[in-house]
């Protein structure tokens, strides 16, 4: 297999240690770090060091009087205790001494020796890491860079921290509490995730999150009463490509959808956000890839949502922007259908501003006009030119590549001059994303010079020559 950069050494697991043997070499506060997470999931901890930091032994001095999980080996570590650790069966070990090259000569006794261990900030001689983790109850995210960017991770945490509700753990063990009964009344998984998620997403959720479990039981009741869900159809907009211009609505229904159809425009970044056993069906237009006609894409949501299914139609940008999203809802409100629309970042939007240039400006453009620059089968443009070569606007131009000779033609004669700026911007908020500068005059034969290929984005205006590029770019 040919690596690839988005390959990691690093496989992430989730260990029951309640009641199993954890050995932490090291007295000091990173040593308490590591223990203080070991204490809480119920195992034995043993903090082998002939000294003590004053968090350790205050939890030697508190388990004493307790539960016994925590045992004191009142002697520094010395490379003769590996092979006694893994006699004594120790799930995994944690070196934090201050002495690395003790740490690594331990580590290599211990990877001998099959067990599990990590040199705390050292995993190049570590056979595990220990993520960055958040908590909420029996509710725990861990998020690990395989130790090749430590302060990273724990500013993930911080962002996720903030986002997560206190009440998940409440919810969670409510959950918890529910399984077996409910396996009994639905024996068939996939309706119990049905109504778990419906539940989640609905009233019971945030009353399972406020720990009113009598009320909470009573919505899973109602549930219950009509396990099979009515379909629905989400219109979701994935913006132009960039998955961290994703909104969380979009992301929410990625993730809880049955079935997706999507299109080319719906960047392969983006597809890695949906569900990972949700139905997939391309029902875009691109080389060797058979298109669906329209009216049978609008069949097909009425289709799938009739089953019963919760229907996700993704599209590049925002859905009512040249997406055909009109003519959906149309046939799904007529269908009787029930649908929803998240509105997504457009490519017009996205793609300008990532090239650093503003759609509007107060010296020269007081407005913003989006065409589409498709021509028709027999090669021609029809379009009202009159109305879009004006000297006081902005004009963006989706799909118009192939046409782009034409465009800047069509454009000179209706009045704009050659020397008038223009620009195209391919594979827009990507990190491949390229910016091409010019005129009309020169435009077309500067973008077949550099390859420009599509999805490319034609914006076509003074607002070009105001371009400044953004920090990081």
């Amino acid at each position: 297999m040919q690596p690839t950069s988005d390959r990691t050494d690093w496989f992430p697991i989730v260990l029951r240690m309640e009641g199993a043997r954890a050995l932490v070499v090291g007295g000091g506060q990173v040593a308490a770090n590591k223990t203080r997470l070991l204490v809480q999931t119920g195992a034995q901890v043993h903090v082998q060091s002939a000294n003590l930091c004053d968090e350790l032994a205050q939890m030697a001095t508190q388990d004493a009087e307790r539960e016994g999980r925590f045992i004191h080996i009142a002697r520094d570590a010395t490379p003769a205790d590996a092979a006694h650790w893994a006699a004594q069966g120790f799930r995994l070990v944690y070196l934090a001494t201050n002495d690395q090259a003790l740490n690594h000569t331990l580590a290599a006794l211990c990877q001998q020796h099959n067990l599990p261990v990590c040199a705390v900030d050292d995993p190049a001689v570590s056979s595990f890491i220990t993520p960055a983790l958040i908590t909420r109850g029996p509710v725990q995210v861990a998020i690990s860079t395989g130790g090749a960017a430590p302060v990273l991770a724990r500013r993930l945490r911080t962002r996720i921290e903030q986002i997560l509700p206190d009440g998940l753990g409440r919810l969670a063990r409510f959950m918890q509490a529910q399984r077996s009964w409910l396996r009994a009344r639905l024996p068939e998984a996939g309706a119990r995730r049905q109504v778990w998620e419906r539940f989640i997403d609905g009233p019971g959720g945030k009353l399972g999150m406020d720990g009113q479990a009598e009320e909470a039981r009573k919505a899973l009741d109602d549930l219950l009463e009509n396990p099979t869900p009515r379909g629905e159809v989400w219109l979701v907009g994935a913006g132009p490509g960039n998955p961290d211009l994703l909104s969380l609505a979009a992301l929410r229904m990625m993730q809880d959808a049955d079935v997706v159809l999507y299109d080319n425009l719906v960047a392969p970044t983006i597809m890695n956000y949906i569900r990972r056993d949700a139905e997939l069906v391309f029902v875009g237009k691109s080389s060797n890839r058979h298109t669906l006609p329209q009216g049978d894409i609008n069949a097909e949501l009425v289709r799938r949502a009739k089953q019963g299914l919760r229907v996700l139609r993704l599209k590049g940008g925002d859905p009512f922007i040249f997406g055909r999203g009109g003519e959906e809802i149309e046939t799904l409100a007529q269908a009787g259908v029930p649908f929803r629309i998240i509105p997504g970042i457009s490519a017009a939007n996205g793609c300008a501003a990532y090239a650093g240039i503003p759609l509007t400006h107060r010296d020269c453009a007081q407005s913003c006009l989006f065409i589409t620059g498709h021509a028709r089968a027999d090669g021609t443009l029809h379009l009202d030119w009159e109305t879009i070569a004006l000297h006081n606007q902005t004009v963006v131009i989706y799909m118009g590549l192939a046409a782009l000779p034409q465009l800047c033609m069509r454009l000179i004669e209706h009045g704009l001059p050659p020397d008038w700026p223009a620009a195209l911007i391919e594979r827009g908020t990507l990190p491949e994303q390229r910016v091409l500068c010019a005129t009309l005059s020169d435009l077309a034969e500067k973008a077949t010079e550099q390859g420009i290929s599509s999805p490319a984005l034609i914006v076509v205006g003074e607002v070009v020559r105001h371009r400044i590029l953004p920090a990081g770019q």
